[in-house]
C-alpha cells in the first residue's frame, strides 16, 4: 500500500512539474513586433512582370506570372511564384521573417531551375518602403563561383511591388540581373 501511495504522490508531483514548466514556457513565446507586422502588407494575390537579363548588352528575356502570398501565422509571409522563364513553367517558394535575435529580416528562396536554398538577411529602409536582402548564390556569368546578390523589394503603394535583383561582380560592381513588377488583383 505504501508502494503506491509514493507512487502516486511521485505521479503528482510530475505532473506538476510539467504543468509549471508548460506554463514557464507559455510566458516565454515571443509576440510579432512592428516588423512582422511590415511583412504583412504583401499577403495577398499578385500578377507579375520580370525581365531578366541573361547576357550584358542583350535585350532582357520577359515573363509574367503571379505571386500568392499568405500569412504564417504573425511572423512569416509564404509567397508562391508561378510563372514562364525562357518558355519554360516556372515555380518559386519565399520565406519571409523576422529574426528580433538578430535584428534582421530572413527569408528563403527555391524554385524549380536552380538546385540552391537562398539564405537571406535584410533589412527596411528609414521610408519604411524598400526591404533589402542579400545572399550568397552561384554566379550564372562563371558556375562554380559564388558571389553576393541583393534583392530589393520596395513598395510603390499598397497595390504596386518592384523586385530588383543584383549581383556583385568580379570588379565589385553591383550588375542588376533582374527586374519584376507586381500589381494586387483586385
Amino acid at each position: 500500500m505504501n508502494t503506491l501511495k509514493n507512487k502516486a504522490i511521485g505521479l503528482m508531483l510530475a505532473m506538476s512539474l510539467v504543468f509549471a514548466a508548460g506554463s514557464a514556457m507559455a510566458q516565454e513565446f515571443p509576440q510579432p513586433g512592428p516588423e512582422h507586422n511590415w511583412l504583412q502588407q504583401m499577403v495577398g494575390e499578385w500578377e507579375t512582370e520580370m525581365q531578366a537579363y541573361m547576357e550584358p548588352g542583350e535585350p532582357p528575356v520577359v515573363s509574367q506570372g503571379t505571386e500568392t502570398i499568405r500569412p504564417l501565422g504573425e511572423f512569416w509571409t509564404i509567397s508562391d511564384i508561378e510563372g514562364t522563364m525562357m518558355d519554360k513553367p516556372f515555380l518559386g517558394n519565399l520565406t519571409l521573417g523576422y529574426d528580433a535575435k538578430k535584428q534582421k529580416y530572413v527569408g528563403t528562396w527555391v524554385d524549380s531551375m536552380t538546385g540552391h536554398l537562398w539564405q537571406y538577411d535584410g533589412t527596411v529602409d528609414e521610408s519604411g518602403k524598400v526591404l533589402t536582402l542579400e545572399a550568397e548564390g552561384t554566379c550564372p556569368m562563371h558556375p562554380g563561383r559564388t558571389t553576393t546578390f541583393r534583392d530589393i523589394i520596395e513598395f510603390q503603394d499598397e497595390n504596386t511591388k518592384t523586385w530588383t535583383s543584383k549581383m556583385l561582380d568580379e570588379n565589385g560592381q553591383w550588375v542588376t540581373v533582374m527586374v519584376g513588377q507586381s500589381k494586387r488583383k483586385q
